[in-house]
């Protein structure tokens, strides 16, 4: 089966700083795969050279087995149409209703006229559990789940065939952050496709993640099943997932 993305030696360098130094990691298609680590230790960056955001220094990204590392213009644009994308901090826009923001990609994007795209948004509201008369409202009238709902559905609202969430449960309250994480493992099941979350809520990860990989010192230092996630036999993984302040991971702190 040919990999859905596929990342060979992936370096990245920012000045003298080593950011992504070897990186080697194959996702499979309808996979769910969460990538964790410590803050500054690549997994953004990760994200932005798959989405061709960042230029590697070195190495190859490749998507359903097309090296897309070096590509630009429109042959880029019609990659980064597989992709959709649940940002951490909603980045929902306050100037537009909530089916514009749903349909956002697909008027400005694609030039779908607004006639088509609002039957379309509010199909993927209600996939995420929001009734019609939401889509009217401004995203100031939402509450934090709910904004978090409407970023979903504007991920899904193009049929993409690869999600990205980034931190999904930031800022809700551990009930709704579970709420949320039903609602994503639910969504990427029945829509078949295939996710790369980033996270440090480990609740969270185990939840919406049928496989894990962890980075540290710019490399996948430990990937497999969410499964054996507590038998990794990797002291790094151990430490991090129990949040352990003692272990060979050092914090950096200032006095």
């Amino acid at each position: 089966m040919t990999p859905k993305i596929e990342l060979r030696g992936l370096h990245k360098s920012f000045g003298p700083k080593i950011v992504l130094d070897g990186v080697d990691l194959t996702v499979q298609p309808g996979e769910s795969l969460v990538v964790m680590g410590g803050s500054g230790s690549g997994k953004s960056v990760l994200i932005k050279c798959i989405l061709g955001l960042i230029r590697p220094d070195s190495g190859q990204v490749l998507i359903d087995g097309e090296d897309v590392t070096e590509l630009h213009g429109r042959a880029h644009d019609k990659v980064l149409r597989k992709f959709g994308m649940l940002f951490q901090g909603g980045a929902l826009f306050d100037s537009l209703t909530v089916w514009e923001n749903v349909a956002f990609g697909l008027m400005r994007g694609r030039g779908m006229p607004a006639t088509e795209a609002k039957p379309i948004a509010l199909q993927k509201l209600a996939r995420v559990g929001l009734l019609e008369d939401v889509a009217e409202l401004s995203p100031a009238e939402l509450s934090g789940g709910m904004q978090k709902r409407v970023g979903l559905a504007r991920a899904i609202a193009a049929d993409p065939e690869v999600i990205f969430f980034d931190e999904p449960t930031t800022g809700l309250d551990p009930i709704m952050a579970d709420v949320i994480n039903t609602l994503i493992a639910t969504t990427v099941r029945d829509l078949g496709v295939t996710a790369i979350s980033i996270t440090h809520d480990m609740a969270s990860a185990r939840k919406i993640s049928t496989r894990m990989a962890m980075i540290y010192g710019g490399k996948i230092i430990w990937n497999g099943p969410t499964a054996e996630i507590d038998r990794s036999g990797n002291p790094y993984v151990d430490q991090f997932i129990h949040g352990r302040a003692e272990g060979p991971i050092h914090m950096e702190t200032r006095s």
